[in-house]
């Protein structure tokens, strides 16, 4: 296994593929990601679970977290998200939060994260905002 910083298209191949695969490339680009920096999870030299975490004014937010299919459930998304939070921690950041799918809060409450009472729906899915003091 090896972690470390991807540029955005490979944040957005693994995105596409795992998140979004019925719709086009440029829906899972964010307008923002030229600001993130990328990290990804490796196995054999293929990437198998990406995340991007944006810092801003102290806080950062992890979005677009994403490990395909068949590589869920073994520990690959875990180690990418303590990688994160521990790079996070490094970089200063005091706070830090995401828009969590509802169905996958229990995940992130294993982090630490903190359901928060701010909830909205897109793309006909329920997201969740968690957060936690790092």
């Amino acid at each position: 296994m090896e972690i470390k910083p991807v540029n955005k298209e490979i944040a957005w191949e693994l995105r596409h593929i795992v998140m979004w695969p019925d719709k086009d490339l440029e829906y899972v680009k964010l307008a923002d990601d030229d600001q993130g920096i990328h990290y990804g999870l490796f196995k054999n030299k293929v990437p198998v679970s990406v995340i991007s975490l944006f810092i801003n004014d102290g806080e950062a937010q992890f979005r677009k977290f994403a490990t395909l299919q068949e590589e869920q459930g073994k520990g690959y998304g875990s180690m990418l998200l303590n990688y994160v939070m521990a790079e996070a921690k490094y970089r200063g950041v005091k706070r830090i939060w995401c828009n969590a799918r509802e169905n996958k809060s229990i995940f992130y409450k294993k982090f630490g994260l903190e359901e928060t009472n701010q909830r909205f729906e897109r793309g006909g899915k329920s997201y969740i905002i968690m957060a936690k003091n790092v």
